[in-house]
């Protein structure tokens, strides 16, 4: 059974954020993602995890200086030193409240900025973070997001992605696969997963279009974390959706894996 993570930064935001995690614990969730901890402390953040046995399975590295946007600098010729002391934030934060995966963001490079140059600088500055992380057991991940929702962001594409990786060439750093993202761009999910499998470290869900509830919209999620389970997946699938009429009535989907409503 594929094992589900809520991302409290979209869900249960009925409440206080240091209330989500209780909430989490409280429907059958056994892991959450928070894509921006940093402004709470990594101590409170742990007592939070621990009083409900909780695992906090992803954390981003910091936005950016575009308030409320996956940017990140990543990409960004000229930013590595900014870089450098945004993977070191992250990979003290991750280490203090014992999270294992940090998603990477790539950003927005300039207009006119060269894609060689951008992908050369990613690669060095993954591959940097990567043996760092690797000292603390951390898996550094890469996401293509679509264009709709995060226009001119540098990585948009799973062969994109993977091709990046295995150019990083450390073991731990593999893709996190958005089904959201993916079916925008792409689509042919399970083709890419059955495909990708032994690199990808993380799955997240939503509803398309919309970002909404995974059981509505055009993708068969049902059908999905079936494969999943079928490919010998072990990570965990994160619920990153917004949704449609608060957390716990939209949660019946996921009833079937061990969440209740």
């Amino acid at each position: 059974m594929p094992r589900l993570a809520a991302n409290i930064t979209y869900l249960f935001t009925e409440l206080p954020f240091l209330e989500r995690f209780a909430a989490a614990a409280d429907h059958g969730f056994k892991g959450v993602e928070i894509l921006v901890p940093y402004e709470y402390s990594p101590e409170d953040v742990a007592a939070r995890l621990a009083a409900h046995n909780l695992e906090c399975v992803l954390i981003n590295t910091p936005y950016g200086e575009i308030a409320g946007g996956h940017t990140g600098l990543g990409a960004l010729p000229g930013r590595e030193a900014e870089f450098a002391a945004d993977a070191r934030q992250a990979l003290d934060y991750a280490q203090a409240v014992g999270c294992t995966r940090i998603h990477t963001l790539a950003g927005v490079p300039d207009d006119g900025a060269d894609p060689a140059r951008c992908r050369a600088v990613f690669v060095e500055n993954l591959r940097g973070m990567a043996e760092q992380a690797a000292e603390a057991g951390i898996t550094v991940l890469i996401e293509p997001l679509n264009t709709g929702d995060f226009p001119g962001y540098f990585l948009t594409r799973q062969d994109q992605a993977h091709a990046i990786a295995a150019d990083v060439g450390v073991a731990n750093v593999k893709v996190q696969m958005d089904f959201y993202h993916c079916q925008i761009m792409e689509g042919f999910l399970s083709d890419k997963m059955r495909r990708h499998i032994d690199a990808i470290g993380h799955f997240q869900i939503s509803g398309v279009p919309g970002r909404i509830e995974p059981d509505v919209g055009e993708i068969d999620h049902s059908y999905l974390l079936a494969l999943v389970d079928e490919l010998g997946f072990t990570g965990w699938v994160g619920a990153e959706y917004k949704p449609c009429a608060g957390t716990a009535a939209g949660l019946g989907w996921a009833a079937a894996y061990g969440i209740t409503v």
